[in-house]
């Protein structure tokens, strides 16, 4: 192996360790000098076109299958079917990944589990076959579990493959779930330290859409290889205070 790519290797694996921590002067952070917490999700525009999701307090009812059937059966699924998916599967979908139980203090407590209860993510989806979806960008709203249409989009199908590095089952599923990270949430706690448990987080929320995807006859596969710049454009994110950090498109199998 190439001397400087090994060295190049060697020094990204710091990003996994957790060093960092013992040389952090937490007093600085801006939780603890006194800033507000920031805000627990977005807004969006007063005119937006707003979608009520489905609420249920007993999905197991609705969507009967055990967590170890769950758990044995999942794979990655990157061929799907035609069927669309229902208002009520995304509902419930969304309520797995990102479903918000409470707010105290400023935190929202969800069915993820996140560093800190910070949760710095925000859930985008490219909508190509959903009944009683118009096809476009929306994002979810867990404070009042509702989605908003972000904006249209011509050849959005193509638009998402291009921002995956050309794999195709982005575009060809019934929705693709297009995470960005807003660093800030974690960083007023947890300062410099943040990052890696950010991406932490991006992982507990994508298995959960894995296992949620098997009661619905749905399938996933979660996509960590995808072209920044054009995923971030896509979104309209500015790839700075808010940037994609996770895909993971979802269709019937």
């Amino acid at each position: 192996m190439d001397h400087e790519f090994h060295e190049w290797i060697m020094e990204n694996r710091e990003f996994l360790k957790d060093r960092i921590r013992k040389s952090v002067d937490f007093s600085l952070t801006e939780q603890n000098n006194g800033v507000p917490v920031p805000a627990i999700e977005k807004p969006h525009k007063e005119n937006a076109i707003i979608t009520d999701l489905i609420v249920n307090n007993n999905w197991d009812a609705k969507y009967d299958i055990s967590l170890s059937q769950a758990i044995a059966e999942r794979k990655s699924y990157r061929k799907f079917s035609d069927e669309h998916l229902t208002l009520e599967e995304l509902s419930y979908l969304l309520w797995a990944t990102q479903g918000l139980r409470m707010v105290l203090g400023g935190n929202g407590f969800r069915n993820v589990p996140s560093a800190g209860c910070r949760h710095s993510m925000e859930t985008y989806m490219a909508v190509f076959n959903v009944k009683g979806l118009d096809k476009g960008i929306y994002r979810y709203l867990p404070l009042s579990h509702q989605l908003v249409l972000e904006f249209t989009e011509e050849d959005l199908e193509q638009r998402v493959i291009d921002a995956a590095f050309g794999q195709n089952f982005a575009g060809k599923s019934a929705l693709t779930f297009i995470w960005t990270a807003i660093p800030h949430r974690m960083e007023w706690r947890y300062g410099p330290v943040s990052h890696k448990v950010i991406a932490m987080d991006a992982g507990h929320m994508c298995e959960n859409l894995y296992l949620s995807c098997a009661a619905i006859n749905a399938g996933t596969c979660a996509i960590g290889a995808y072209d920044q710049d054009r995923a971030d454009k896509l979104l309209k994110v500015d790839g700075k205070d808010e940037f994609v950090i996770y895909l993971a498109p979802v269709g019937k199998i």
